[in-house]
């Protein structure tokens, strides 16, 4: 470093998903923020953050990162995905600058001092919980041109004490006021937006508290578990939504373990819904909703659908199997008690969906079906995760009891569980298809609306409708069923060309309606056939619409201008049964109206979902699903025109092609 040069501190970060929009470096931001709150440090230091996506390798990382040079100190955000990417960056890095300080902090690496440096003999130091105060520490210490084997007075660390030994230091209280933690993007510590102006993430991450009560055997969130909840205050949560409205961002995620718990949690909403009232954004507020359900959930809810503000209400319940609860510590849980809730939500026609884990302790094929299709009965949309054995849970403590036997992932550092005392490899491998299936046709919603129909009129469990699908395609002679084929056999972990593909392509839906001729339409009552086919063409019409390579929409698609904003709408679309009105009562647990009514009506759609279908965001991809005008229009809500119906001149006037 010269002379008036400051000191360079590299914060690298790397999103799972390899997709055409950034992931927010939310975790390496509040690290900067913090740092430069501090006036010695921000005066002697330039730090940058560098956020890769998930698909960058690490030949790309190491040529852009070091083509001007080693930074003074590299630090990276580790997790599962990338923590071997990241020990390889390390290793070269300190060929280029050997008396460089390399920092790993993250929950992967947190308390994971023996294996991390025994890896990566290139680590410096670790960081243990919470980072935001240890790295301001840390640096500070550089400034100060402390030996990185002489940090045993900065709590919340590991480090080798000269040599080979490791010392860890006294844990860190976790942070009880978090808003000295500076907002990463109130303070200008994130860039938010492209050179033109538009928000560069693919949504908006924000956290409005940390902690969570619970300690689940396979959950290590953020280092948080079984801990009280702290917040951030509500002015400065307001502050930073009022900042992303003005960027148009369409969604909010939340960092929450349990959002929904607390009452502030309904004043975060009330401010929400207030400026998207005001200025048309955000149109979608997604979380990790609470575990437990209390009066603040239920009235959040009601609030956001009188607003329609859109979201998808999360079951996650992980399994139904008494025995498997127990061991997951999770058997006394109130989220247990779930059937009156679905009811309630479906009741009000809202969009929920649910969480299941496979191949946890006390779980067998059986067992896990059987919780599977009583769970379908409530909610399609089901998720199917495999089980990973994570740093710091139970289940990894306790492998040897569970008779766990594992495999490290071939391009992450996550534990697969291969078979247990209650599952055989067998077992597991035959269930890997079914995870696939589930990933693509229920949890990214490509059957949401048939899997209804089967189990109430035809009698076909949704287990059974993706064991089908798979036989089938497994047997078919239809070309167009290759791509299927081919995705399945990479399995759970990669579903997203699959979901891509049913999307995306004229002749997956062609593939479809074959399969549904040939495979499901036999199967079913003959009283119920022309109802049901209905219902699957109207979740044909409802999926998705793409922009091609040459952006023209498919056939039958007509595109509109709303606001500043593209939209496509399909116009006149005709059914010979009411598919709404007998979808919406099914749903409630009602007796429909099965008789013949002709019915003709508009489907809406917002564009763009091409951004999301490859990395398997569901939680994104129904926001552009087709719906009839009036809740097109409840959803997107304009800033500054009332919702009442009135949209024809909107229309009339809007950039048809």
């Amino acid at each position: 470093m010269g002379l008036g040069e400051k000191i360079s501190v590299y914060l690298v970060q790397q999103g799972i998903w390899d997709m055409p929009l950034e992931s927010m470096p939310l975790a390496a931001a509040y690290l900067k923020a913090t740092a430069l709150a501090d006036d010695r440090i921000r005066d002697a230091f330039d730090i940058k953050i560098i956020n890769y996506r998930g698909g960058t390798t690490l030949t790309k990382m190491a040529n852009e990162i070091f083509e001007d040079g080693p930074p003074d100190i590299l630090a990276c955000s580790v997790t599962g995905w990338n923590f071997r990417t990241f020990g390889s960056l390390v290793e070269t890095f300190k060929q280029l600058n050997p008396d460089g300080w390399a920092v790993f902090g993250g929950t992967h690496v947190t308390n994971q001092a023996t294996r991390t440096f025994g890896m990566f003999p290139q680590v410096d130091v670790i960081v243990n919980g919470e980072g935001e105060l240890v790295f301001r520490d840390l640096l500070a210490r550089y400034l100060d041109r402390g030996s990185v084997h002489a940090l045993g007075d900065i709590q919340g660390i590991s480090y080798r004490d000269g040599g080979d030994t490791i010392a860890t230091t006294e844990p860190r209280d976790r942070i009880q006021n978090l808003d000295i933690i500076p907002s990463p993007a109130l303070s200008g510590a994130l860039e938010l937006t492209r050179p033109d102006g538009s928000f560069r993430y693919d949504v908006a991450l924000m956290e409005t508290n940390r902690g969570c009560p619970y300690k689940c055997a396979f959950c290590y969130w953020g280092g948080a578990v079984g801990q009280r909840v702290r917040a951030f205050s509500r002015q400065r949560l307001r502050e930073e939504l009022e900042l992303y409205a003005s960027l148009k961002v369409h969604t909010i995620c939340l960092c929450d373990a349990n959002f929904g718990l607390l009452p502030i949690d309904e004043e975060f909403v009330d401010d929400v819904i207030e400026i998207r009232n005001r200025t048309g954004y955000p149109k979608a507020l997604e979380s990790s909703w609470a575990k437990n359900k209390s009066k603040v959930f239920y009235s959040i809810v009601r609030k956001m659908k009188d607003a329609g503000l859109r979201s998808s209400f999360t079951l996650a319940l992980q399994t139904l199997n008494p025995e498997a609860l127990a061991l997951m510590n999770r058997k006394n849980m109130k989220v247990n008690q779930w059937e009156d809730l679905v009811n309630w939500l479906n009741a009000e026609e809202l969009e929920c969906y649910a969480e299941l884990i496979w191949g946890a302790p006390g779980e067998t094929v059986e067992s896990f079906l059987d919780g599977y299709d009583r769970l379908s009965h409530y909610v399609s949309r089901i998720a199917v995760y495999p089980i990973l054995l994570l740093p710091n849970t139970d289940y990894s403590e306790k492998k040897d009891q569970y008779g766990i036997v594992s495999v490290r992932g071939d391009h992450d550092d996550f534990e697969y569980v291969l078979a247990h005392n209650t599952m055989t490899m067998a077992d597991n491998q035959r269930m890997q298809r079914f995870l696939f299936w589930s990933r693509v046709l229920a949890d990214a919603a490509v059957f949401r609306h048939t899997f209804t129909g089967l189990r109430t009129l035809g009698g076909i469990r949704q287990s059974q409708v993706l064991r089908n699908m798979d036989e089938w395609i497994l047997r078919t002679d239809d070309e167009a069923a290759a791509p299927l084929r081919e995705a399945v056999t990479i399995g759970v972990e990669a579903p997203g060309s699959a979901i891509d593909y049913l999307y995306r392509e004229p002749e997956a839906k062609r593939l479809l309606r074959r399969w549904w001729s040939e495979s499901i339409r036999p199967l079913l009552p003959a009283e119920y056939t022309r109802v049901l086919d209905d219902i699957f063409e109207y979740d044909l019409l409802t999926q998705p619409v793409y922009r091609q390579d040459s952006n023209e929409l498919p056939d039958g698609c007509t595109l509109i201008r709303i606001g500043e904003d593209d939209h496509a709408v399909r116009s006149g679309v005709t059914f010979a049964h009411d598919v709404l009105s007998i979808l919406s009562r099914l749903r409630a647990g009602k007796e429909p109206d099965l008789r013949p009514l002709e019915v003709s009506f508009d489907l809406y759609y917002r564009l763009g979902v091409e951004q999301f279908t490859t990395t398997t965001n569901s939680e994104e991809i129904v926001h552009f699903m087709g719906c009839t005008k009036s809740d097109f229009f409840s959803s997107i809500k304009l800033a500054d025109e009332p919702i009442d119906g009135s949209y024809s001149t909107l229309l009339r006037d809007s950039n048809c092609g």
